[in-house]
């Protein structure tokens, strides 16, 4: 049974949000990110360089161009609400799968597919909570923030999940197959509570193809929208080789595993609560400024724990990263509502979406490939650093769109 939108209340919106959240906790949060906390143990296995162990995260994102690119079309034929579901299903099949092999080629494939799946559900998520927005317009910079934040929750799931998993199977040959098949069973029981909670989405934002997805965003419009793209697109390669390798570096500084399953955790959580921070920032401006200054903020995160091997400034380095990398994306569904009419959403986002993932796929190998020569992983992220401050510079230059 759906909601009617004329009496939807405050409290009603923020608890859609909410389970919105979880298809993002799915696609991102888990899908995407826990592979961090596994890289490790994996590459110690299965005798990796860092070139190709970034190579994983690169076939992810990889995956995730061309679900981004399939999306528009097939919320067309089945509608996002239905898109969303079956989207994270696949995600939970597909991290099943990864525990099942060792080879690279077919590792490679899995984390391939799991991003295929993944874009399904963070586009279509990200549609709906735009839409959700809409219908409280006072607090759509919130609404947003929680769908995207809810990444967060998966990341600090696998952060209390992950380690614990790979201890009790250390006697074990492949010990790391575990924590992937506890992971899919995490994406199992939060498909189960999106499909439960998407029969309570409003009538108005409905899961059909509307003309939200089926309008095509002018070429012009989007080609306006140059210098914003361009930063999402070193936003994607910066971040992407923070969040895949800081893990590796902080395990090569000599953090215990404790030290390590606490600062995840407060990344996520620290996800969760930049919902909450940068609301009244994405509200109130329409042009690049909140991206490029949410990237600079990132850069200087991604620098801490080369600076310093100190648990102190590893500690405020994911703090600050976790309270700031998801605005950055929430910043873009933000620009696109403040500047295209709601026909267009669906394109506008799809088109961010692909420029993130053109940078996501070569962020991991890229900054892989750095670390394994001189300097380590050390090197790797201060290049991802430069990556991000790139991506402000091109930012800070998007101005508004005139209608």
């Amino acid at each position: 049974m759906t909601t009617c939108a004329a009496t939807l209340t405050p409290a009603q919106a923020l608890r859609l949000a909410l389970a919105l959240s979880l298809g993002a906790a799915v696609s991102l949060g888990i899908t995407r990110f826990s592979y961090g906390l596994l890289l490790p143990p994996m590459r110690a296995d299965l005798g990796w360089s860092y070139t190709l162990a970034g190579g994983m995260n690169t076939a992810n994102a990889a995956g995730y161009l061309l679900g981004a690119l399939m999306t528009p079309a097939l919320m067309r034929h089945f509608g996002p609400l239905r898109l969303l579901v079956g989207g994270a299903v696949w995600a939970s099949l597909f991290m099943a799968a990864s525990g099942f092999f060792t080879s690279a080629p077919a590792l490679l494939a899995q984390r391939f597919l799991a991003g295929v799946a993944s874009a399904w559900v963070f586009v279509a998520g990200g549609l709906l909570a735009a839409r959700l927005g809409t219908l409280q317009p006072e607090r759509a910079g919130l609404l947003l923030g929680l769908y995207y934040g809810g990444t967060g929750f998966g990341i600090t799931l696998s952060a209390l999940l992950v380690p614990p998993v790979l201890q009790a199977a250390a006697r074990q040959a492949h010990g790391w197959a575990w924590a992937w098949w506890a992971l899919a069973l995490a994406c199992v029981a939060a498909t189960a509570l999106l499909a439960s909670a998407a029969r309570a989405m409003p009538a108005d934002a409905p899961a059909g193809a509307a003309s939200p997805v089926t309008a095509a965003t002018p070429g012009s419009a989007l080609l306006r929208f140059g210098w914003a793209l361009a930063g999402y697109a070193m936003f994607g390669v910066g971040y992407i080789g923070y969040m895949t390798f800081v893990i590796a570096l902080l395990r090569e500084q000599g953090a215990s595993p404790g030290s390590i399953t606490a600062f995840y955790a407060l990344l996520g959580v620290a996800c969760v609560a930049s919902a909450r921070l940068w609301a009244g920032l994405l509200d109130r401006f329409r042009g690049g400024g909140p991206q490029a200054m949410l990237n600079a903020l990132l850069g200087v995160a991604t620098l801490l724990p080369v600076l310093s091997a100190a648990w102190p400034v590893a500690l405020v380095s994911g703090l600050l990263f976790g309270a700031v990398f998801l605005s950055v994306v929430a910043s873009t569904t933000a620009l696109v509502r403040h500047n295209l009419p709601d026909a267009q959403w669906a394109t506008g986002i799809s088109a961010f979406t692909i420029v993130f993932a053109l940078g996501q796929i070569v962020g991991p190998t890229v900054t892989g490939w750095i670390s394994d020569g001189a300097g380590g992983l050390a090197r790797g992220l201060v290049a991802s650093a430069v990556a991000l401050w790139i991506g402000a510079a091109l930012a800070w230059r998007q101005r508004p769109l005139d209608r």
